[in-house]
């Protein structure tokens, strides 16, 4: 199955049994983003890819304390991929060797979120989405893939080829959005943010989901915008120190990648936004977004949300992102995929790259179909 450009996985079973069909299914597309990050940290940092993943191995007992499930569907995915767990490893933990200062630099996750509740969506829906914007060398590592988990909410995500968690939405009504926060904070060997995301996907109530963020020791810090189907929503600035968080307004909650709920004290006398642009993001998805309450139905307000994430103050580096010619191809940023996903129908949409040119398509499966996706009351 495709949605256009992106390829849809669907595995189930026990852990490793599920990386294994992951892994075979996907097996080009992780392929080639070993073969893409192998390049971006030559460029960066000078080390090899085999070097890079070396040191990767200091999260391997931080995830198996935290997630064990988790690391043996990476091992499965290693072995139906045909490559090395350590080489999965760094795709999953590729955002912690970014910030870690024995790699060398990239620049963190961009990413611009929304969460919109019944009084703020024309059609009275409860919506999560964003657009993810990361290098656009990874464009054809993106997948959607469906886990069906035996225990546990089925759950939808839109990931790096390779990766268990990223950004997504479960049959329990929990939806996860994520941007990348900036900041190094001590030495400490923390649990990768893929896996701390996965766990909130896999948790069957908001208490879990939200546990999930505020008792893991995360290695770097992270911002997640976790939406309730019952019209709840809550953003949490997480870092290795203390959180932040901040609940909507008149209906609607926007985040970009920097501090919006506080400044970590670790970083307060000097901090600077990593990410100039999110300061005009920000703002610019909120006044968009406030159209939507003026839709006179669903399709209207999807339009809405799509034609929102579309601006392009700020061109090239706007919320809607295009690359930059003048930048090395390596370096270079785009808005992979724009993501909408409707709580109250369970439809998930994706716009599979820019959303000013790619329309919102239905992802054929339905949050709630399936093992564990009963609509409970």
């Amino acid at each position: 199955m495709s949605l256009t450009s992106l390829p849809l996985v669907e595995i189930s079973g026990a852990p490793r049994e599920r990386g294994r069909q992951y892994g075979e299914q996907a097996r080009d597309r992780v392929h080639r983003a070993l073969a893409y990050y192998a390049e971006a940290f030559a460029h960066s940092s000078g080390l090899s890819w085999e070097q890079v993943g070396a040191r990767a191995a200091r999260w391997v007992e931080p995830s198996k304390e935290f997630a064990p499930e988790l690391v043996e569907e990476m091992e499965g995915i290693a072995e139906g991929a045909g490559v090395g767990f350590l080489d999965i490893l760094a795709l999953n933990a590729r955002g912690e060797i970014i910030y870690d200062t024995t790699f060398g630099s990239m620049e963190p996750d961009g990413c611009t979120s929304f969460a919109l509740m019944p009084e703020a969506s024309g059609d009275g829906h409860v919506y999560a989405g964003q657009n993810w914007d990361w290098r656009d060398g990874v464009s054809d590592t993106v997948m959607v893939l469906r886990v069906v988990q035996p225990g546990r909410p089925t759950v939808i995500m839109h990931v790096e080829a390779g990766q268990v968690g990223r950004q997504g939405a479960n049959s329990a009504g929990i939806a996860l959005n994520a941007n990348g926060l900036g900041g190094r904070f001590d030495d400490t060997v923390g649990v990768p943010q893929t896996l701390i995301r996965r766990k909130v996907l896999d948790s069957g109530n908001l208490n879990s989901a939200l546990e999930a963020l505020t008792k893991s020791r995360a290695h770097i810090a992270s911002n997640a915008l976790v939406t309730h189907r019952d019209g709840f929503a809550i953003d949490l600035e997480t870092t290795p120190g203390a959180i932040g968080w901040m609940y909507p307004t008149d209906g609607l909650l926007v985040h970009g990648n920097h501090y919006q709920a506080f400044v970590p004290p670790q970083l307060a006398a000097t901090y600077r936004p990593g990410s100039a642009d999110s300061l005009f993001r920000v703002p610019r998805a909120e006044g968009g977004l406030r159209t939507v309450a003026a839709a006179s139905g669903t399709d209207e307000a999807r339009k809405r949300i799509r034609l929102a994430m579309s601006d392009h103050l700020g061109y090239p580096e706007s919320l809607c992102t295009h690359p930059d010619e003048t930048q090395p191809a390596v370096k270079r940023w785009a808005t992979l995929l724009s993501s909408c996903v409707d709580l109250t129908t369970g439809d998930y949409l994706i716009a599979a790259g820019t959303p000013c040119d790619h329309e919102y398509e239905r992802v054929p499966w339905n949050l709630y179909d399936g093992p564990h996706g009963e609509v409970t009351p």
